[in-house]
């Protein structure tokens, strides 16, 4: 349905008929080939004056962005479409031969080509067939391309391409990361279609042949005692939809989604007293990095940014109804193009719906018999991306007390390395016989553009801390809060610390609240260990966004995401590292909150076949912001579905009811 919706709004993104347009204008303007592709095809999105400015009742063109890589001649051009006036509005081409280099990400019609490209190679042959590979085995052999890093050698410089390693299976079914061909690498160049180098460590131990599948055959006895659990919403959900606008329990905002990034959300708002008061502009994910701790040939130039180097957006699942998502759902359908450009809708993407959230808020004041407590409820908003083994789920909670949280979901497979019959693997963890899974970690950025009602916006920095002893502390029970003022870029780079509780505060100095004082919503997060490779490193420099829990910029609509536009085979130095040297005044200001969270793996055998979720993610909640609690005016409503699963009379009468 919702990919019908004509644009409403300059921040829906490009519908169908929209794309079509922009690329028959961007290939009869430019006379693009049929060897062109088309990495990036997304809205070329209004700033926040612009869209203030339409608000006021100026015009805004509507435009395209296009990405377009020459697959014969390597060469690479960023496009912006002018859809209102059916032309180019502008044409770069990009000098991403010069240091420090980069690419377009890797596209899905690249992966298909790899696989023929390595087992053609003779070099690749002969090292597969001196580890016991017959000819047979060669045609049922999965080929990995992943993502290359980049080194500083000469078929990196301003070169696309992959690093591919090589899973041994028996059959098509078979789960590959269980049996990882250890010491053959093959460098893939992708514009000719040639492996350029191969690595054959002729040490590296023997192929692991146990079978650790996890298809449903795998598993023909399933539990009995796993009886139906269903949610209902009889009279239907509590949220309303415009097309890509969603109002839900006060809330207000619009859906957005991109190839890099998947998921957007667009003015994010929330009503109080009557008017709606924005706190975010635009919230995503622009990036994330895993970098893995293994110095050995298979493993010590993984570190796969996730985002820049294939696109979130572009890898996003469709999901499906009582798996993915339960309850009553709400799907958006993502229009977007394919490789050679062509529109196509990507089926259920985006999934919306209500969660019971345990208790929200509650007292029994015995003195006069009240008692009172209120359920929480709360509104997700997700998407589901698969990228190679992995597979991370991405979701916006939004919460009747005004809190926002984000939160990511890992799971699916882990990076493999065998290990020789007898030996144990020393850089990570073992999670089977002859088989090992590197300790690695997972490093998310979410780009927050702040809105705090409005206007200017400052950010501080708090810490808790103990007082002296002293007049002022006669018996030492006294602790502070400090307050630093982030007035310039650098100001800002910091990382959390659990010892100290840090935290950060996003408040409008310009406005009041009801105690006097700047609203403002805090910014609360995990105190996780940042990237740990050392300086200097090149997974360091080119993740540099990682090496820092928080960061603070001042707005360029330039400065999109976390690490730079094209991290692919880049030598790094770009993105928030970058960004922050030109120390630009962040105080009452049009700012942009970047803030780096993950999880650090080491792997254990409950971690295979198949990982169980794990989280990582941070959370905003009001700070001033509102008058009062303004969950106070919720319903006590009870959950006529529940049972008490006693019989009666065996443990005492049933409880009565109070909340109601």
């Amino acid at each position: 349905m919702d990919i019908q919706v004509s644009a409403t709004h300059p921040l829906d993104p490009l519908s169908l008929a929209e794309i079509d347009e922009a690329m028959l204008v961007a290939k009869e303007s430019r006379k693009l080939g049929p060897q062109c592709r088309f990495p990036i095809v997304r809205l070329e999105e209004p700033s926040k004056a612009d869209i203030a400015g339409w608000k006021a009742g100026s015009n805004l063109p509507r435009l395209a962005f296009i990405l377009v890589l020459d697959s014969l001649s390597g060469e690479v051009a960023e496009i912006i479409v002018d859809l209102s006036r059916k032309q180019v509005h502008s044409f770069d081409r990009l000098p991403l031969g010069e240091a420090p280099y980069g690419q377009p990400p890797v596209m899905l019609c690249e992966f298909e080509t790899v696989e023929a490209t390595v087992k053609s190679d003779p070099r690749w042959i002969a090292a597969v067939k001196r580890r016991g590979i017959t000819d047979e085995d060669i045609a049922l052999i999965q080929i990995d391309p992943f993502s290359s890093g980049y080194f500083g050698r000469d078929f990196e410089n301003g070169k696309r391409i992959v690093r591919a390693v090589s899973y041994w299976r028996e059959d098509v079914r078979d789960n590959g990361y269980a049996h990882p061909i250890e010491g053959v690498v093959a460098v893939v160049d992708l514009i000719s279609n040639k492996v350029v180098d191969l690595v054959d460590d002729e040490k590296a131990p023997p192929v692991p042949k146990k079978k650790r599948n996890y298809g449903r055959e795998a598993f023909p006895d399933t539990r009995k005692d796993v009886k139906p659990l269903n949610i209902v919403q009889p009279n239907g959900p509590s949220f309303s939809v415009d097309g890509w606008k969603v109002e839900w329990q006060n809330w207000s905002f619009r859906v957005g989604f991109t190839p890099r990034e998947g998921l957007v959300l667009h003015e994010l708002s929330i009503k109080d007293d009557g008017r709606f008061r924005p706190i975010i502009f635009r919230a995503s994910v622009t990036e994330m990095v895993v970098p893995y701790a293994d110095p050995t040939a298979n493993h010590y130039w993984k570190s796969a940014f996730d985002a820049g180097e294939y696109g979130l957006g572009r890898l996003a699942n469709s999901l499906e109804l009582g798996c993915d998502c339960l309850g009553q759902i709400h799907y958006f359908d993502i229009p977007a193009a394919d490789d050679l450009g062509q529109p196509f809708v990507m089926k259920n993407a985006v999934c919306m719906h209500e969660e019971d959230y345990g208790i929200l808020w509650k007292h029994y004041e015995f003195r006069n018999g009240i008692f009172e407590v209120r359920r929480s409820r709360r509104l997700a908003i997700s998407f589901f991306a698969t990228v190679g083994n992995y597979d991370y789920g991405f979701y916006w909670y939004l919460y009747q007390d005004g809190t926002i949280q984000l939160e990511a979901k890992l799971t699916g497979i882990i990076q493999t390395a065998a290990v020789a019959p007898g030996e144990t693997y020393q850089w990570g963890g073992m999670v089977d016989e002859n088989l090992g899974g590197p300790t690695h970690q997972h490093f998310f950025n979410a780009r927050l553009h702040m809105d705090v009602d409005g206007g200017g916006n400052t950010v501080t920095e708090h810490e808790f801390v103990p007082r002296p002893w002293g007049k002022d502390n006669p018996y030492g029970n006294v602790f502070d809060t400090t307050t630093k003022l982030l007035a310039r870029e650098l100001d800002s780079p910091a990382v959390a610390d659990g010892v100290t509780g840090k935290y950060w505060k996003v408040s409008n100095t310009n406005e009041k609240n009801s105690v006097g004082r700047a609203p403002g919503y805090k910014v609360a997060v995990m105190p996780s260990p940042v990237m740990l490779a050392q300086e200097g490193s090149t997974v360091r420099e080119r993740g540099g966004f990682a090496t820092k829990h928080i960061w603070v910029t001042a707005f360029d609509a330039k400065e999109k995401y976390a690490s730079g536009d094209y991290p692919n085979v880049h030598a790094g130095g770009d993105g928030l590292p970058k960004y922050v040297k030109q120390n630009r005044p962040i105080e009452n200001a049009d700012v942009v909150l970047w803030h780096s969270f993950g999880h650090t793996h080491v792997c254990k055998p409950e971690d295979f076949p198949i990982m169980p979720v794990e989280y990582a993610g941070f959370t905003l909640k009001p700070n001033g912001f509102f008058k009062e609690n303004i969950a106070m005016n919720l319903p006590a409503d009870v959950n006529r579905h529940s049972i008490d699963n006693r019989k009666p009379g065996e443990d005492g009468p049933l409880p009565a009811c109070h909340c109601d």
